[in-house]
């Protein structure tokens, strides 16, 4: 998975906030590599996650990615901004589309296990102020989370992130 480097921002503060700041945007690419160690760190190693012919025979259109994997991908943006993930209080969404990921791996070279190709699919995910409750520093972030490799077809929704932030004295 390749994200774009973030430099660790200082908390935000409430009271510069509005709804509709946009407080982070990036593109994340996936690769088949990223569903396999994904599927080795959270234990789902469902098949139709690596591999087509399964895929296929369950009427999918090839290999996909883990929901939770997208779902996680895009609130660690808002983590990120907030500097600590504790600060996150909730977090929903709703899957409404799978992300379809291409076989983009190089022809296999067991010298180079970790050699990776272009992204089989990416996610382009923007977070922004949804309402702002100064007087407790709870923020809800919406997340917006889309397939650009697929018209921008969201992939999540209702996607949304209450952060405890300190509350204005």
């Amino acid at each position: 998975m390749t994200t774009s480097p973030q430099a660790q921002p200082a908390l935000p503060v409430v009271s510069e906030l509005s709804p509709g700041d946009i407080i982070s945007e990036t593109t994340v690419e996936l690769r088949r590599a990223d569903l396999v160690r994904y599927a080795g760190i959270s234990g789902d190693a469902n098949p139709i996650h690596w591999s087509e012919e399964t895929a296929r025979a369950s009427g999918l259109p090839g290999v996909i990615a883990h929901g939770m994997l997208s779902m996680g991908t895009a609130v660690d943006l808002v983590s990120h901004w907030c500097t600590d993930p504790g600060r996150i209080l909730d977090y929903q969404s709703r899957f409404t589309s799978m992300v379809p990921v291409a076989e983009t791996t190089p022809e296999a070279d067991p010298t180079q296990p970790f050699t990776t190709g272009p992204a089989g699919a990416r996610l382009a995910i923007t977070a922004k102020v949804g309402a702002v409750t100064a007087d407790t520093g709870v923020v809800r972030i919406d997340l917006v989370v889309t397939n650009p490799d697929d018209g921008d077809s969201k992939v999540l929704t209702k996607a949304q992130v209450l952060v405890q932030l300190d509350p204005v004295a």
